[in-house]
């Protein structure tokens, strides 16, 4: 199954990139596990994030969309962000920018699939 790769831009994706990148290049580890150990932080991030029960909700002014190759992409300006969780818990937050990306949750074969049905 192949898993989407969007949270590589995270700054714990960037670093897990930067050790493996720096490795590679001191001959420490082969350029093919490197990208095995990118390809299971993909899969472990996707699916730890599904597990999630916290409830996020936003609102903010929409600057900018687009749906290419479908993937949505939000821009948002002003943003305030609620968030609850287990046990009553509660926050809010505000950014004066958001960017949203949006992917179907199945992918590859999984999608064929589901719109055969």
């Amino acid at each position: 199954m192949a898993y989407y790769e969007l949270y590589r831009r995270s700054t714990l994706g960037m670093t897990l990139t930067d050790a493996l990148d720096e490795m590679v290049t001191n001959g420490e580890l082969t350029p093919s596990i490197a990208m095995k150990v990118l390809a299971q932080f993909d899969k472990c991030m996707n699916e730890a994030l599904s597990s999630v029960k916290t409830k996020t909700t936003f609102k903010g002014n929409l600057d900018t969309y687009r749906f290419c190759d479908n993937v949505w992409t939000f821009v948002l300006d002003d943003v305030t962000f609620t968030v609850s969780g287990p046990g009553g818990y509660k926050d809010a937050a505000h950014v004066d920018k958001l960017k949203i990306v949006a992917c179907d949750g199945k992918t590859g074969d999984q999608a064929g699939a589901a719109s055969k049905k």
